[in-house]
């Protein structure tokens, strides 16, 4: 007998579920596999959306942020560089102060920081978001598992006969 967990976290005996009941559990799992996928593409996007921004840093500090010295004098040299605008839309801009780099925080609020407490806040950003993955990503074949068992009960009644029972007693319904 295959069972699956049902949203309320109850276990349920597939093979006793109607062809009809099987095919709405199916539905709603495969619902819930979508959204679950979905959740990781955006999670990992936001992932490389940090990735991207610690890369950044490193390019405009390439000696890397803890190792700069700020004096007057390299605060007063202007530093040119291009700040994309999309993947492929770059614009030139001059970075107008080495001491410190504005830092989205999320929610369209962006936060001054030193370039060493940005890259420890994406880095730990990184982070997270990598454990989030992790679990997501348990989730999601979890959620896998048991569409394929609904999938093999669906497939072994319909061939059984049992199937058109089912679709009887669900059209006379």
């Amino acid at each position: 007998m295959t069972a699956t967990t049902s949203p309320q976290g109850q276990s349920v005996d597939l093979s006793t579920l109607s062809t009809p009941q099987l095919s709405q559990v199916k539905k709603q799992l495969d619902d819930e596999l979508t959204h679950l996928t979905t959740s990781y593409q955006n999670l990992r996007a936001a992932q490389n959306k940090f990735r991207d921004c610690l890369s950044n840093i490193q390019r405009t500090f390439p000696n890397g942020p803890q190792k700069l010295h700020v004096t007057n004098d390299t605060e007063s040299k202007a530093q040119n560089l291009l700040i994309p605008l999309t993947p492929s839309l770059y614009v030139p801009a001059t970075l107008s102060s080495v001491r410190s780099v504005l830092v989205d925080v999320g929610t369209g609020f962006f936060l001054e920081k030193s370039p060493e407490d940005a890259t420890t806040f994406y880095n730990e950003k990184v982070d997270d978001l990598e454990k989030n993955l992790k679990d997501l990503e348990k989730a999601v074949q979890s959620k896998g598992r048991s569409v394929s068992m609904v999938e093999d009960v669906i497939r072994q009644k319909v061939l059984s006969g049992q199937g058109g029972e089912g679709s009887t007693q669900a059209a006379a319904a």
